[in-house]
């Protein structure tokens, strides 16, 4: 039997963050998360209820962000592609937290049919996907849900991109990078919002040690 995933959204857009900025992308958003980052602009994700299960029409045709989510197969994901005529090649598993699922089945199955898969994860979970699947790792320390970044997804991670504000997530970083040997990958800042100062402290530490700016494009540019 086919696993089931459960999904919040699914759409097509393009790609804001990241290495893969610009990139026309399907967006798949599991539900569920224990992080509980004070800053995540996705909250409506982090509790499963059985109550807020609706079918598959009903979570596709959502005006407005919630809490509901569709039960759903890799086999029953791929016919929406086609039916929403979405161009996109690149598919986005974000969330939530999606590596508190394994991905392996969702990914082979997309890479099969000759899509290319992201995972954007916390990094608090193992990261459970296919060796061609691009992982990035958002890396949230000390956050309220209590859980601790594993050495086993900063290890698999293609790209780390790390959301500040303050010199004391720079220095989370830096420690994390040391701590895990992984300072020779691909390292994105993003300030956590627009505003002016975040935005100047990521642009100032990335020129000092040789990283790269994500800005998240689609906000600036007001996509979804």
């Amino acid at each position: 039997m086919s696993t089931k995933f459960k999904i919040n959204e699914l759409f097509e857009t393009i790609q804001g963050e990241g290495a893969f900025t610009g990139q026309p992308s399907i967006f798949i958003r599991l539900q569920g998360c224990p992080v509980a980052c004070s800053w995540c602009d996705t909250k409506h994700t982090w509790e499963i209820n059985v109550e807020d299960k609706v079918d598959q029409q009903t979570m596709m045709n959502k005006a407005v962000e919630s809490d509901h989510w569709a039960q759903l197969t890799p086999e029953e994901i791929i016919p929406i592609f086609s039916d929403k005529n979405y161009q996109a090649k690149h598919i986005v598993i974000t969330g939530g937290e999606p590596c508190m699922v394994d991905l392996i089945p969702l990914c082979q199955v997309f890479e099969a049919q000759g899509f290319s898969c992201q995972i954007e994860t916390s990094g608090t979970f193992e990261v459970k996907t296919t060796e061609k699947c691009w992982v990035t790792v958002s890396p949230k320390v000390n956050m309220k849900g209590g859980y601790k970044i594993l050495s086993s997804a900063m290890q698999r991670a293609n790209e780390i991109k790390h959301p500040v504000a303050t010199e004391q997530h720079v220095d989370d970083l830096k420690a994390l990078l040391i701590e895990h040997s992984v300072s020779d990958k691909p390292i994105y800042l993003q300030p956590i919002s627009q505003k002016e100062r975040a935005t100047e402290l990521a642009i100032k530490t990335c020129i000092e040690n040789n990283w790269r700016l994500s800005i998240q494009v689609h906000k600036y540019i007001g996509i979804e």
